[in-house]
């Protein structure tokens, strides 16, 4: 479990930067490393995606940006697909006031089932296809992370990746995430292969600090990797704060532990026996596709963590 994103933040922060890409959108081209044969984030190059064009990647200084590196975005999410739910004016703005040893809130009839259009932070791919970049971390994702002097990982050892997914508009978005070198090709192929599924995502962006240190609004549902916080609940690096975890739709896959619930507005997704969109479910693509690469899921805990995935089991 990462730490859950505030969407009244991020919905602050992309109204700021507001991006209209005139005619076809950018596809995001520019990455890092070399040899898929591999299998580390330093040497991942020419993987072919879900539409069998090869991706480019190039390697890139850590202290800088390429001049062709996709800006943040707002794009619109209109003409969305046929099932898709308009998006709460309140998704993000109400603080949860549960008290400590009460039940957790209803989930709200407009979130059950979350099926919301994706609001874009990099522009899509142009072909709708899958594409995915490794690169090391530039000094401007740097300063919009939660890295920081002191995290348990150095910035030498991560990995700035993009990909595309599938989103619950039917359409195709691009996605940033931090991880491990080590781990950063064998993550863009669990995604080529959530993409080729059609697997929905609500959200996929990197967790800023701002966001970490926000009020909790128990709505968040973006899906991310490396987070620089402690275990919930203990004093030990949570497996995100090495860049060797990543959560998978947090709304529809959440955390309970002890009668607590994150997020907090998920409850109805506990129950497992109806299946909705964007649930991870034991033997599905997502499952496999992480387990293709040797990682874990926190499904299996006798505390369920069902967003998250990582490379120890941890």
């Amino acid at each position: 479990m990462s730490g859950q994103r505030r969407p009244g933040v991020i919905a602050a922060r992309r109204l700021r930067s507001v991006l209209v890409v005139a005619g076809a959108a950018l596809v995001v081209a520019c990455g890092g490393g070399s040899g898929a044969s591999s299998g580390t984030g330093d040497e991942a190059a020419g993987t072919t995606g879900a539409t069998g064009a090869p991706t480019t990647t190039v390697d890139t200084p850590a202290d800088g940006t390429p001049a062709d590196d996709p800006p943040a975005s707002t794009a619109t999410t209109e003409a969305a697909g046929p099932h898709v739910r308009e998006r709460p004016a309140w998704l993000g703005t109400r603080v949860l006031t549960t008290a400590p040893g009460e039940p957790p809130p209803a989930t709200p009839a407009e979130l059950d089932p979350r099926v919301l259009a994706t609001v874009d932070v990099l522009p899509p791919p142009a072909d709708g296809g899958f594409h995915s970049t490794v690169r090391p971390v530039p000094a401007d994702v740097v300063a919009r992370s939660t890295w920081h002097e002191g995290c348990p990982v150095g910035l030498d050892d991560l990995r700035y990746v993009t990909v595309s997914f599938w989103g619950f508009d039917e359409r195709a978005h691009t996605g940033e995430l931090i991880v491990h070198r080590r781990a950063a090709e064998p993550i863009t192929r669990v995604f080529a292969e959530l993409f080729e599924q059609r697997f929905p995502i609500e959200d996929l962006h990197l967790t800023s600090a701002d966001e970490l240190g926000a009020p909790d609004t128990g709505d968040g549902n973006a899906s991310a990797g490396f987070v620089c916080r402690a275990t919930r609940g203990a004093s030990s690096w949570s497996q995100h704060a090495y860049g060797l975890a990543v959560d998978i739709n947090p709304f529809q896959n959440p955390y309970t532990r002890e009668g607590v619930v994150i997020p907090g507005l998920a409850s109805s997704y506990l129950d497992r026996s109806t299946e909705r969109p964007g649930m991870v479910r034991t033997g599905d693509a997502v499952t496999g596709a992480f387990a293709a690469i040797g990682w874990q899921w926190g499904g299996m805990w006798s505390e369920p963590d069902l967003m998250h995935f990582s490379a120890t089991g941890r």
